[in-house]
């Protein structure tokens, strides 16, 4: 709010007032209540200085679920202003599809050349640690490609040229690329990813050639634009040149992608055993890498055992012992759990150590709903609901991924696998994982183990053996 507690225009005496202690509640370190005092004042008097005040508030406490929520009613109280901030919020969040309409509508209403990019530029960031690199990339194509024509910095151009291929419209990201290296013909990003785009879709191999042969003389000690080469140099035949070169740029810098080609050129080349140890490397490193995954299921699609699956559905049944170390004290809690996935749905019950409800959680795509008899919450992320509401920092959000030893979408992982290629180690979202597995593929015991601020967190989860 422009004014904060000072501009009390239209608040009555008790408003005011309400005001007045959310104040002074901050300065203590009272932002939980702060914020709600201002969000509920909002609601009841529709206005919106009111959700702007709610929002920074979240923000200040680095709560970007809460500030997203304040900025949602905001907007619908006062769009215009808030519209200036609501797309990076959402952003922020991650809602990359819901951020493309705002953010056009905020970059159409931006007049000046200068401040557009300088907008495109605040949000670059945002897109360099999206969580799920192709949609926030797809989201910036969409939000820039009808101003792109009037951009002149050469770091928006290459961002929108790598948006622009992973939407798939590659006539954009040539003409792109090509309008780069004409106003800079040194630059070596640019003409490598060009020379990659073409190697990569088996087109203009020749032509590529070109391009990453400049590039790796612009870059020399540049591995990635080498690992370029070598996937050009495979795609025209020359295999055994390929190996050597990706061998030399995995060993120098080693990225998951390029773990992902020196297994595959191995792999064709007949040599299996190679490609198995330059995949679980590549895996040690992201195995969430979307080459890396992509190349392992369509070469070797039946690698890792598959789950046991009826119908759509999975079944996981067992015990859980949380235990939280903290500078002063010891807490945690135990009881039961059981977790069906179904499709794109995961529902967790946890019960007590007597076996009575404790909660039913509902996972979706969009978000979460946990219920307690006639209480529901809703959340956009089901971990937070957990912990806000049962004070258990439960991992629900990844869980039916984790107990099938895969990663979840949307976030780097490492894994360690065994001569069976099950994962007995995972590291995801700050949990260090290590997994049981019984003769039959099942999941026996897993361990998981976080590090905080308030000390480490440690959850043992025991599984009841499933009939095949």
């Amino acid at each position: 709010m422009a004014n904060k507690a000072g501009d009390a225009n239209g608040l009555s005496a008790e408003q005011v007032f309400q005001v007045l202690a959310s104040e002074i509640g901050l300065q203590r370190g009272e932002a939980g209540i702060a914020y709600q005092t201002y969000i509920g004042l909002a609601r009841n008097t529709r206005d919106g200085r009111l959700a702007q005040r709610a929002m920074e508030i979240a923000i200040a406490a680095n709560s970007p679920n809460l500030a997203l929520e304040a900025a949602r009613l905001w907007d619908e109280l006062d769009p215009i202003e808030a519209k200036k901030i609501f797309s990076t919020l959402l952003m922020i969040n991650q809602r990359w599809t819901e951020s493309i309409a705002p953010a056009q509508a905020q970059l159409k209403n931006t007049k000046s050349l200068s401040e557009k990019e300088k907008l495109i530029n605040s949000w670059r960031p945002l897109i360099a640690r999206s969580q799920d690199e192709d949609a926030g990339l797809i989201a910036f194509y969409e939000i820039t490609r009808t101003t792109i024509q009037q951009i002149d910095n050469e770091d928006i151009l290459y961002l929108f040229s790598l948006a622009a291929e992973k939407s798939k419209q590659f006539n954009e990201m040539e003409k792109t690329l090509k309008r780069l290296i004409k106003k800079n013909p040194n630059n070596h990003s640019a003409l490598n990813a060009l020379g990659y785009s073409y190697a990569d879709r088996g087109i203009k191999l020749n032509e590529a050639a070109v391009f990453l042969e400049k590039a790796q003389k612009l870059a020399p000690k540049d591995m990635l634009i080498l690992d370029s080469v070598a996937w050009a140099n495979y795609k025209l035949g020359k295999k055994e040149l390929a190996i050597e070169q990706l061998q030399q740029a995995f060993g120098s810098q080693p990225e998951a992608e390029i773990g992902a080609h020196l297994g595959e050129v191995l792999w064709v080349s007949s040599n299996k055993e190679a490609a198995d140890i330059a995949w679980r490397k590549a895996e040690s490193i992201d195995a969430n890498n979307k080459t890396l995954k992509e190349t392992l299921e369509r070469l070797w699609p039946m690698r890792v055992p598959s789950p046991k699956i009826v119908g759509n559905q999975q079944l996981w049944d067992g015990r859980f012992g949380v235990k939280i170390t903290g500078q002063k004290s010891t807490n945690g809690g135990s009881g039961g759990f059981t977790l069906s996935h179904d499709g794109q749905t995961d529902v967790l019950d946890i019960r007590n150590p007597l076996g009575g409800s404790l909660a039913k959680i509902t996972i979706t795509a969009s978000g979460a709903k946990l219920e307690d008899g006639d209480k529901v919450f809703e959340a956009h992320d089901a971990d937070s609901l957990l912990q806000n509401y049962l004070g258990l920092p439960l991992p629900a959000r990844g869980l039916s991924y984790w107990l099938n030893g895969q990663a979840r979408i949307g976030s780097s992982a490492k894994i360690e696998r065994d001569p069976a290629n099950r994962t007995i180690k995972m590291i995801q979202d700050g949990w260090l994982m290590n997994f049981s597995w019984n003769e039959k593929n099942q999941l026996e015991k897993m361990d998981l183990e976080r590090q905080t601020s308030d000390g480490p967190i440690v959850i043992k989860l025991l599984f009841e053996p499933v009939d095949n």
